[in-house]
């Protein structure tokens, strides 16, 4: 702390505030901070955060000081304070000085922040002058990241660049009592954006109040395509049974669930089970869609067909607020996309890509930067498990455990796309990118790259992959000249991820149980025990190997994974399996067996999703997967809680060894024969999982002498498995670490890519 002084000595410190401190009202909390003890100086934005002088008696200065962290505005996130004492200068005020252009840039991008209590209250009040304005914000809320174009963060920086305020909002920009102190996107109905109603084919509309009309075109069962933060929406009354089925076959979307808008946490409580951590991440700045636990069938099925689960998100900007009302209280509100797409974000495109989806689009004239998805998030014994980080997450960095001295991008997996780039001791994971699968996404991804490496400054000399020679992200990675190239195991990089985000160097027992993962020995890798430390891996065990007959094929139809399953478990009498998997017809069945006795077009696989799907099929689910892990999310659906008895399994010595699921198989299709019924087999599969995972970790202990346990993969987003896994490794004293700042599935990949590959550097 500063040198100890008489209390009236008059001091200077001169210092620099690190972490999320621009775009979130930082500089005029120091205005107010220093103006309400006295003190003199200057506060600016600069290419790595905020720089300050404070002038005054020893102990305001002191106290000042303090107050940079302890009284931040709610949405800094102060990282530190580095500061020195230096010479009084004297003078008379306290200044707001301009921006510094440096060609160093450290400094955290906020980002988007839901609208604030403030804002409500001002948009309600008639006599208000932004009465309904659908773009009200001020240094606590709004468009962040989604707005910047290059920092140090102002509005010149930004996509609100166009709007030249209004002598009004000028001078609430210039007041350091304002509310709207140096806020960047602050706007008015006079010089800011405007929402307009234009019809399919982006003709525009002529009506008074385009928002009024939307809300009465909603309610007449319309599908409108709104323009949000991040990128459009597509949205309907969520009571209206019809519009919700048009919806989705529009968007040829079969069975995925679609996300829900309520009006206020009210309304959710009337459609679903609501805890205090729940209702506490609703409502958080960042307004995620977070699952929660459904409640009767007053809103259609075909919202979420098969699942227990709702996703609901609160509205985060006003726009979006100002569409409730007159009778209309919860909206689906699903990404703005056709299947597989990015979702839409520049508005020709958005009437392009939407074209026969939307019958009208409620737009505005502020562009958007950066197209970003809603996040996705649940409570997982009280705390948060992250199922899509992306808007109100992105970008907050997460931390490295040091700083390595080389920065680093991790390109990520094929499936579930984010990116990293790394600076320092942080990693900046991108918002979801998806399924790198066409060259909209392609180009996502591309954009995506190079618009974190500029925002952060952060060229990269090493460069992070998966192993898969096809993924579009390591061929793209191989492609890049003057970095060092590191090719990062699959499974690796998610046990890498949960080390990293422990700051935990290792070894740990890794249980890395997912769909597919490319495997250095030729086979599909999915349901592994390693023995891992952040730089390095040594397989342990596995999930014993499959057939799967023509490979990918067994993915999109899960019936053919089971009847791998079937084969390596009663040998090829195909008449044993008219009992147990029915639907499928004969002679396609016939010439999958005969696949499977020949070897031909046949794949090798460890994955322990692919095993769900069996049990998925064998339990009724036969037909092809229209999102990815379906059958498995189904048959989650289905466990009953209350059941306690597994299946018997065995695992067998060897290097690696092998968890040898034949015995749970045999035991799957004697319940089925006997007519047990589904829910209670579901559940007793989903007991026998768990078992598995404690018994590779007991064998894993045997052989390395180790006690800690990281799980990671998409697997692990089941919450009945965990639910089931946690106690049995608790009870066998394991400590077990699960994900803290990234989702399980492959969202977590390019994070351990960076990971594993700078510790191995």
């Amino acid at each position: 702390m500063v040198k100890q002084a008489v209390d009236s000595e008059v001091i200077r410190v001169s210092a620099r505030v690190r972490g999320v401190v621009q775009g979130v009202g930082f500089r005029p909390f120091v205005y107010r901070l220093a103006v309400s003890r006295g003190l003199i100086g200057f506060v600016h934005n600069d290419g790595r955060g905020v720089v300050l002088e404070f002038e005054g008696p020893h102990d305001s200065v002191v106290a000042a000081l303090k107050a940079l962290e302890t009284e931040a505005p709610p949405a800094a996130r102060v990282e530190a304070i580095e500061w020195v004492e230096v010479t009084a200068t004297g003078g008379r005020t306290f200044e707001i000085a301009d921006s510094a252009d440096e060609a160093r840039v450290e400094t955290l991008v906020s980002p988007d922040i839901a609208i604030c209590e403030d804002c409500l209250r001002e948009m309600a009040d008639p006599g208000d002058r932004r009465h309904r304005y659908p773009f009200i914000n001020c240094t606590n809320c709004g468009p962040r990241f989604t707005i910047i174009t290059g920092v140090p963060y102002d509005r010149p920086r930004t996509t609100m660049a166009g709007f030249a305020m209004c002598p009004d909002c000028a001078a609430e920009y210039g007041d350091p009592a304002d509310r709207r102190f140096h806020a960047q996107p602050v706007a008015c109905p006079v010089c800011g954006p405007r929402v307009e109603l234009r019809g399919p084919g982006g003709e525009s509309v002529p009506c008074e109040d385009p928002v009024s009309e939307v809300r009465l075109l909603l309610k007449a069962g319309s599908m409108v395509a709104v323009k949000g933060l991040g990128g459009y929406h597509m949205a309907c009354d969520a009571r209206n049974s019809n519009a919700v089925q048009v919806l989705r076959d529009r968007k040829t979307r079969e069975d995925k669930p679609f996300a829900l808008m309520a009006a206020d946490i009210e309304t959710v409580e009337r459609f679903c089970e609501i805890s205090g951590e729940e209702r506490e991440l609703l409502l958080s700045p960042k307004r995620p869609i977070v699952l929660f636990r459904k409640k009767g069938d007053e809103l259609p099925e075909a919202i979420a067909p098969n699942n227990r689960y709702l996703g609901f998100m609160l509205p985060y900007s006003p726009l979006h607020r100002l569409l409730f009302g007159g009778g209309l209280d919860v909206l689906v509100m699903t990404s703005g996309n056709r299947a597989d797409e990015p979702i839409a974000y520049w508005d020709e495109d958005a009437y392009e890509q939407l074209a026969g989806i939307a019958d009208y689009f409620l737009t505005h004239d502020r562009p958007i930067y950066r197209r970003v998805d809603d996040s996705v998030t649940r409570v997982f014994r009280g705390g948060e498990m992250l199922i899509r980080r992306s808007r109100g997450c992105v970008p907050t960095p997460v931390p490295l455990p040091k700083e390595y001295g080389e920065n680093a991008l991790g390109c990520g997996a094929e499936v579930k796309n984010t990116f990293c780039v790394t600076k320092g001791d942080r990693a900046f994971v991108s918002h979801h990118i998806g399924d790198l699968i066409n060259p909209a996404a392609v180009a996502a991804f591309e954009e995506g790259v190079e618009h974190f490496k500029e925002l952060f400054d952060a060229e990269p000399t090493v460069v992070a992959y998966d192993m898969h020679p096809d993924y579009f992200a390591t061929q793209y990675a191989e492609k890049l000249t003057g970095v060092s190239k590191v090719p990062v195991q699959h499974h690796h990089a998610h046990i890498a991820a949960v080390l990293g985000e422990h700051g935990f160097e290792g070894p740990v027992i890794g249980v890395a149980w997912d769909g597919a993962g490319y495997g250095p020995d030729g086979t599909v890798w999915g349901g592994e025990i390693l023995l891992a430390e952040r730089s390095s891996y040594e397989r342990l065990g596995r999930f014993r190997r499959v057939p799967l007959a023509g490979g990918d094929a067994a993915v999109r139809e899960p019936w053919r994974a089971a009847l791998g399953y079937l084969t390596e478990t009663f040998g090829f009498q195909s008449g044993t399996f008219d009992s147990i998997l029915p639907g499928i017809s004969g002679e396609i069945r016939e010439a999958v067996v005969a696949m499977l006795d020949k070897r031909f077009n046949v794949v090798e696989s460890s994955s322990a999703g692919r095993l769900f799907d069996c049990v998925a099929s064998l339990l009724g689910f036969s037909g092809g997967v229209n999102y990815e892990g379906q059958a498995a999310v189904e048959l989650e659906q289905r466990a009953d809680p209350r059941e306690t008895r597994h299946y018997p399994f065995t695992v067998t010595d060897g290097e690696p060894f092998e968890i040898d699921w034949r015995p749970a198989v045999a035991a799957v299709a004697e319940d089925i024969r006997a007519g047990t019924d589904r829910t209670v087999i579901s559940a007793r599969f989903h007991n026998t999982a768990a078992r598995m995972v404690a018994a590779a970790a007991e064998r894993a202990r045997e052989i390395t002498g180790l006690s800690s346990v990281a799980l990671s993969g998409g697997v692990f987003q089941n919450i009945t498995l965990l639910d089931r896994t946690l106690p049995l490794l608790e009870r066998a004293r394991f400590d077990v670490l699960l994900h803290k700042y990234l989702p399980p599935n492959d969202g977590c990949i390019s994070y351990g890519q960076v990971v594993a590959a700078l510790a191995s550097l």
